[in-house]
């Protein structure tokens, strides 16, 4: 008896094609139940890490309520880079001035409050506190790397603007 046949079975009982076709189903069953991934998520180093955003220009009719809610609520829902965190606590909210820099007489420039009357237009400076893994990289939040210049999303039930990351503290 030969060890492959005319019809392509070896020994006369299997195909050569079913058994490439088991072999392949094994190894990615092996792949799959013994294969190891290295993710973000399993490490275990996790801190609080205070990141510091600046909110440029927001058009907002009522600047002081808005300050208000962040105050009272405490909390806001941030998405980073366009993947969704969760929620982050507040923890400070600084209405920052509007200034122009005016050049002097002497050569010199000074910064000056702009003396134009629109008020629909603030300046935020934001401290926002949540749970970050710690990696040679950096903080890392929701598997997402934050690092200064990093755009985030900031989103409650009556607001939604972008803000950029200007400061990140590990505690």
């Amino acid at each position: 008896m030969a060890i492959l046949d005319s019809k392509g079975r070896l020994f006369g009982k299997v195909s050569i094609l079913d058994l490439g076709a088991a072999l392949v189903i094994l190894a990615v069953f092996v792949g799959i139940a013994f294969g190891t991934t290295d993710t973000v998520a399993q490490l275990n180093d996790t801190r609080p890490v205070d990141v510091q955003v600046l909110v440029r220009g927001l058009s907002v009719h009522n600047p002081e309520a808005l300050i208000a809610e962040f105050n009272d609520k405490k909390k806001t829902n941030i998405v980073i880079r366009n993947q969704p965190y969760g929620q982050v606590e507040i923890k400070s909210v600084e209405r920052l001035p509007r200034t122009l820099a005016v050049p002097q007489p002497d050569g010199s420039v000074k910064e000056l409050d702009d003396p134009r009357s629109n008020s629909f237009s603030v300046n935020l400076l934001m401290t926002l506190s949540g749970e970050g893994q710690i990696t040679d990289g950096g903080p890392v939040l929701g598997n997402i790397p934050v690092k200064i210049g990093t755009p985030v999303e900031l989103e409650g039930a009556d607001y939604n603007f972008n803000a950029s990351v200007i400061d990140v503290k590990v505690n």
